[in-house]
């Protein structure tokens, strides 16, 4: 056996013992010794193999796969550019703590520098992206080489899942190969040591997970606190539990996983828009998790800290990193132990504690604003589609245990507004560097994944420009495993976002922000064979969801009518919360 197919064989299998379950491959010449060993493991049912004709779609499929599952994915490329077209995946992972083992198959150093073909520089070429790099160099046929492969895909296991104290995160291994790059014939007989594993199945190594990240910060209890949960895959039940003894509000945003229970509050970007309700509602106390950061409101409410008077506590994502874009945390923990709240007699610590009047009146203004938003939304109802009234009825169409991917842009904040409190529903996004590229894969690994868990159907609420940016993403060829996931794409012909934006009174706005570009949804769907639908009516969504697979449902919008609709929608609520703190002689 050459040691190019020896170490694809010994290192693939490997990973197959560490836990690996998928695999995405953008096909290519020089990663053919991992390739075939994926092809193989994929064969005898151990590993689901994923082929994507374009890198960047796979390396986003493999994000998806391994953010629904929580478990590392493998991505494979071959040498030169395409490797560099795994970045923007990679970034995302990193910020969102995905775990990914990108696997970018490289020239042999002889080769490099010289002009060879689809050559470049890979060494660390996603710099600080990455939580661990990897340069193992070219397999040679020598006694300890299948020791040192197989502890070198458990270390990037390890690495990849946090099982070494870090976050879980993308880890890079640069993998050199030589001709020949497929078998020649010999069999592992001839290689001058076994290149079987352990017994058993069991890993090269075994790593421990590492201990508890220290002890609980004490936190005296005070009526006038929130709870605010950004996106991110963490714990939310002790942020829940926390809530609901201590009677405080929970700002969750549709993507963290605490989006549910009674202290969630749907329309809390409305209250935090308020003036007048901020005013009288300023917490003495905020902790917050994950990566907040849809909205302005919601920045400012967790920069009340700079000011003094207001503790604010950030839950830490991992070792050294929490999140904190305003510089104004107090404290940094890695859990918050409450004291002193108050609880009925006789009730276990874990009892819930009668609502406050404070967690009241969150509750209560919640409930004014958001039934004044959606009176506006109502009014709307007509001939024509309203992108906040898509986003409700995906909501109420989509059964318990659906998928909901959430695109970035105007289509996360439409499933904010609209999303109340449930807690069948499993709602993702990519909120680590929030970009639109990749969106279609990323929603498809994310359908693939949530169904070979158990899950039920997924459903993607993206805008055009994502749809178009990513229009690879719909090339999933004949036999490979194919998503259950209808892409609901609201087209606005352009960036609808910006229309909310200051450079939305420039006259140079359509050009260069609007970006309209007359691609047809339709045309790029039947370019794929991929079932397509057009909406027209708000009636005629939930009939258009139905079916199995991959397919495309449109929705045709207005960029300028769907923003003044959400301005009103602002504004009503605004004035609502308004003439309730009047009553209240607030």
């Amino acid at each position: 056996m050459n040691p190019s197919t020896a170490f694809g064989t010994v290192f693939a299998d490997e990973l197959a013992r560490c836990g690996l379950r998928e695999a995405v491959l953008a096909p290519g010449s020089r990663s053919t010794p991992l390739a075939m060993a994926f092809h193989d493991l994929d064969g005898a049912g151990r590993v689901r193999l994923h082929v994507r004709v374009d890198e960047r779609s796979a390396s986003f499929t493999a994000l998806g796969l391994a953010k629904a599952s929580g478990r590392p994915v493998a991505v494979l490329c071959t040498s030169g550019t395409a490797a560099a077209n795994f970045h923007p995946a990679v970034i995302e992972a990193d910020e969102s703590d995905v775990p990914l083992l990108v696997l970018t198959a490289d020239r042999p150093p002889e080769l490099r520098g010289t002009g060879a073909s689809q050559t470049i520089d890979q060494v660390k070429m996603f710099g600080g992206s990455v939580r661990w790099y990897a340069d193992p160099g070219v397999p040679e046929k020598r006694p300890g080489s299948a020791g040192f492969w197989r502890s070198l895909a458990c270390q990037a296991w390890a690495q990849a899942r946090g099982a070494s104290g870090t976050r879980p995160g993308p880890v890079h291994l640069n993998l050199p190969f030589r001709d020949p790059l497929v078998p020649d014939g010999a069999g592992p007989g001839d290689w001058p040591e076994s290149l079987e594993g352990r017994p058993g199945g069991a890993p090269w190594t075994a790593f421990t997970p590492p201990a508890g990240a220290g002890p609980a910060l004490d936190l005296a209890w005070t009526e006038r606190g929130v709870i605010v949960c950004g996106d991110g895959d963490y714990g939310a039940a002790p942020l829940l539990d926390l809530a609901a003894r201590a009677g405080w509000p929970v700002l969750a945003e549709p993507s963290s996983p605490a989006r549910r229970g009674p202290n969630a509050i749907r329309g809390y970007q409305y209250l935090l828009a308020s003036a007048e309700f901020m005013a009288a509602h300023r917490p003495d106390v905020i902790v917050s998790a994950g990566r907040p950061g849809l909205s302005r409101p919601q920045t400012a409410l967790m920069g009340l800290a700079r000011a003094g008077g207001t503790r604010h506590v950030v839950i830490a994502q991992g070792p050294g990193q929490w999140a904190d874009p305003q510089r104004a945390a107090t404290d940094v923990a890695a859990s918050v132990r409450l004291t002193g709240a108050p609880a009925p007699s006789g009730a276990a610590p874990s009892d819930l504690i009668t609502a406050t009047s404070w967690l009241e009146d969150w509750t209560q203004t919640d409930a004014v604003a958001c039934q004044a938003a959606s009176a506006v939304l109502d009014a709307e109802a007509g001939p024509g589609l309203t992108e906040p009234a898509i986003a409700r009825d995906l909501l109420a169409a989509a059964p318990a245990g659906a998928l909901i991917w959430a695109g970035n842009s105007n289509s996360v904040r439409d499933i904010d507004s609209q999303l109340g409190s449930r807690d069948d529903l499993y709602v993702a996004a990519s909120r680590g560097a929030s970009g639109i590229d990749g969106t279609a894969s990323t929603a498809a690994g994310a359908a693939l994944a949530h169904a070979s868990e158990g899950g039920g159907p997924a459903f993607a609420l993206i805008g055009d420009l994502a749809f178009v940016h990513d229009a690879p993403g719909l090339a999933i060829g004949p036999g490979e495993p194919r998503p259950d996931l209808c892409l609901v794409v609201v087209n606005n012909d352009g960036g609808g976002i910006f229309e909310a934006l200051e450079p939305a009174s420039f006259g140079s706005f359509e050009r260069v922000f609007g970006t309209p570009h007359g691609a047809s949804a339709e045309h790029l769907a039947l370019a794929f064979g991929l079932p397509y639908a057009l909406v027209t009516s708000p009636g005629e969504l939930a009939k258009a969801l139905d079916g199995t697979g991959l397919r495309v449902v449109e929705a045709r919008t207005g960029r300028a009518a769907n923003a003044a609709l959400r301005s009103r929608m602002r504004a009503a609520a605004l004035e609502a919360l308004s003439a309730l703190l009047r009553a209240r002689g607030r």
